[in-house]
């Protein structure tokens, strides 16, 4: 059962990268996000008919902003920009790295210890991302610098966002800030859209694509992936990261007739094999530290 709740997981997260790609030449990055996170957020509004989840959103409100700037409205922005110059598959590949930002984060702001296999994983990974990079530059895809970067960035503010969550949030109910995340990036988004809707009419696979993203990719995924944590817990949960890529290539391929190069998927392999290791899932490795500086 948690192994089929994990690959719907996967299935519906890596069809965001789909949607997001049919929706963005229409909407636009940051309109089309709005409305994802708006629909996300009304669709999880009954999370707060208890009064214990309304006194811990009111009591984290402000934690709570900014993860939904940090975990939501600023990654899917930026990952929405990059499907304006990259393929849906690629975009997911992307997306993989942000375990890697993770580590990174931790050591960088935390000053947590790197293992010998978390700093293999980061250089393998970050290797992979130029591979991944190199294919698409080479392949003359118009703008695939400014999409990489945009979902570099993406990636390492969702690596932020994981610790700052952990640190203030650990005690909020997940659910709770899950609506609270949407919430607040709706907040931040809506009056930031109101300009830059769009002049000419939106197709209507424009707008089922950001109906299911918001309805399906975001407030139903969010329910699947915190009740797969409370039956498996998180380190399985966690494991969605390496099914996701698989998902976004085949619903690119199936939907958009996607054809992936031989150095993509290697590239794809490559990040993949570097999260893998930096996440802690190849054993037999040796475990040394490298410990950051301090000031």
């Amino acid at each position: 059962m948690n192994a089929l709740q994990l690959v719907t997981l996967a299935a519906i997260w890596g069809a965001s990268f789909l949607f997001m790609r049919v929706g963005a030449p229409s909407f636009g990055a940051v309109p089309l996000i709005a409305l994802r996170v708006s629909i996300a957020a009304v669709l999880l509004l009954p999370v707060l008919r208890s009064a214990d989840a309304r006194r811990e959103f009111r009591a984290h409100a402000a934690p709570l902003f900014i993860v939904g700037i940090a975990n939501s409205a600023l990654p899917f922005c930026l990952l929405t920009y990059a499907a304006l110059f990259v393929s849906a598959g690629t975009d997911s590949i992307l997306n993989a790295t942000t375990p890697l930002w993770t580590a990174l984060v931790a050591y960088v702001w935390l000053r947590a210890p790197l293992t010998k296999p978390q700093a293999i994983g980061l250089a393998v990974g970050f290797a992979g991302v130029v591979v991944l990079a190199g294919s698409a530059i080479g392949a003359g895809t118009p703008g695939a610098p400014r999409a990489i970067a945009a979902a570099m960035l993406a990636t390492l503010s969702y690596g932020f966002a994981a610790h700052y969550s952990k640190r203030k949030l650990a005690n909020v109910r997940p659910f709770v800030s899950a609506f609270g995340s949407q919430l607040f990036a709706a907040i931040v988004l809506v009056p930031l859209a109101a300009p830059m809707w769009p002049q000419a009419p939106v197709p209507t696979s424009a707008w089922i694509a950001v109906a299911l993203l918001g309805a399906i990719c975001t407030a139903v995924a969010y329910l699947l992936y915190f009740g797969l944590i409370r039956n498996a817990g998180a380190q399985y949960a966690a494991s969605v990261t390496f099914l996701i890529p698989i998902f976004g290539v085949v619903w690119g391929a199936i939907f958009l007739h996607e054809t992936m190069t031989v150095q993509t998927i290697v590239g794809c392999a490559i990040i993949l094999l570097g999260t893998a290791l930096a996440t802690g899932k190849i054993k037999g490795f040796t475990t040394g530290v490298v410990r950051g500086s301090r000031q």
